[in-house]
């Protein structure tokens, strides 16, 4: 450091919105294709589950460089999904501000169950009160391994006759 000269905090210009105009649905689906756990997820996919959450972007200026998506009823129930910081800007606490803005959103205040999914991020998950399901036994699902590997047929279940 030069004699008389002060070392200036780095200043974190970085910011969390949930404006769903400001969203990049371009970036998140850039992300999301080569994440472990939507590989290929097609865009119209991607476009479909944004419109259908509580959506929060990072912002470094007008460029998105963080994601986190709420599925919730905004009363009861909460699942957290599609959470990630690009690579270039990771190391800088984004990741739990994040998390912090999740959990303080007025909408998802006194939910009885907020779940997620993770790989390898159960450390930072922990520090917000995630913990392992108490009872797993409880909890049952239908997977799709490769979803996204075929074609999705839909099918008009009246005009197949189903009641």
């Amino acid at each position: 450091m030069v004699r008389g000269s002060a070392k200036i905090a780095r200043v974190n210009t970085y910011e969390i919105s949930t404006d769903p105009a400001r969203l990049q649905p371009a970036a998140i689906h850039a992300y999301l294709t080569r994440s472990y756990w939507a590989p290929g997820i097609p865009r119209a996919v991607v476009d479909r589950a944004i419109a259908g959450a509580l959506c929060f972007g990072v912002y470094a200026g007008d460029a998105q460089v963080g994601f986190a998506r709420v599925i919730t009823d905004k009363a009861t129930f909460a699942y957290l999904s599609d959470v990630y910081v690009l690579e270039e800007h990771r190391g800088q606490g984004l990741s739990k501000r994040l998390l912090a803005a999740i959990q303080a959103h007025p909408e998802l205040q006194g939910l009885r169950r907020f779940l997620l999914a993770t790989a390898d991020a159960q450390g930072l998950y922990a520090q917000f009160g995630f913990r392992p399901l108490q009872t797993p036994e409880r909890m049952m699902e239908i997977r799709h391994p490769a979803p996204y590997a075929g074609q999705v047929i839909a099918v008009d279940r009246a005009a197949a006759g189903a009641d």
